[in-house]
């Protein structure tokens, strides 16, 4: 039986050399690759394998609980991150 789920997640893709790279934290789940449309359909896979694995062992709730999702009715919600920044630090680091 298949089943059919919706939710929004953020994501924050950013580039290391050659790769770029997708990272969700509201999953704690990224994935890499060398071109950008390439990302994508990646990303959306590695989603889809993560909530099949979840299923599959049936650990959907406690692994999403533990990410700070929520159950509302009968749908999960996902944690809304406030802000994602650059910040410049500078410190004095004693060795």
């Amino acid at each position: 039986m298949q089943t059919k789920i919706n939710f929004k997640l953020p994501v924050t893709v950013f580039k290391e050399g050659k790769y770029f790279i997708a990272y969700s934290p509201v999953l704690d789940l990224a994935t890499q690759a060398t071109d950008f449309d390439v990302l994508h359909k990646r990303f959306n896979e590695a989603v889809t394998i993560f909530f099949e694995e979840l299923i599959d062992l049936g650990t959907i709730a406690t692994v999403l609980s533990n990410l700070g999702w929520k159950k509302i009715k009968n749908n999960w919600s996902a944690p809304i991150p406030i802000s994602h920044e650059i910040r410049e630090f500078h410190t004095s680091l004693v060795a």
